[in-house]
């Protein structure tokens, strides 16, 4: 029974790292998908940038 019970904590051990360790690795879609984030955000800042700009120059 000690033995089976010390087999189980060592496979929980083990899984809970090969858990961990996969969760921070990145793929090439998260990757990807970081990049497609960052693009969009950096186009939304320079659109609200723009309309900022145009309601300046209405205003004047």
């Amino acid at each position: 029974m000690k033995s089976l019970i010390s087999l189980l904590i060592v496979l929980l051990a083990v899984s809970l790292t090969l858990t961990i360790t996969a969760c921070e690795k990145k793929g090439p879609a998260e990757k990807a998908g970081e990049k497609i984030d960052q693009a969009v955000e950096k186009t939304s800042e320079t659109l609200h940038d723009a309309g900022e700009k145009v309601k300046e120059s209405v205003k004047e």
